[in-house]
């Protein structure tokens, strides 16, 4: 099973409720698709991140309200999901990630490479 590794900016950011997905029927709903990813597997809902090449970089995407809400996480490296971010979506062009998340996801993507070599060196 792989281990699932939360950026600490997510984390901290989840736990103040902001960027994150607040209502817990959505945490609830995006953690149970975060298992699949753990357990291995994808679930029907999740599609790839355009703009990030191999389809290693994923989205969640949940509706709630009428509002849309995204998990993006990554399964790049072999043992792990890296949560990179989580927000509501508030694109004014339909479907398309805000370019500020894009960045963002970009940039932990980079942390999360590092991230996995320290905990993988020397095994």
């Amino acid at each position: 099973m792989a281990r699932v590794a939360l950026d600490r900016a997510v984390e901290r950011s989840c736990r103040a409720g902001r960027g994150c997905c607040v209502a817990s029927r959505i945490d609830r709903s995006l953690l149970s698709r975060l298992w699949f990813a753990q357990t291995e597997r994808k679930h029907d809902s999740v599609e790839m991140l355009k703009g990030f090449g191999s389809g290693r970089v994923l989205e969640v995407v949940e509706s709630f309200e009428g509002n849309a809400y995204r998990a993006v996480y990554t399964v790049k490296f072999e043992g792990y999901v890296y949560v990179l971010h989580c927000f509501q979506k508030k694109s004014k062009r339909g479907r398309k990630t805000p370019m500020l998340d894009v960045t963002l996801i970009e940039s932990r993507l980079k942390l999360a490479g590092t991230d996995y070599k320290k905990r993988t060196e020397g095994k």
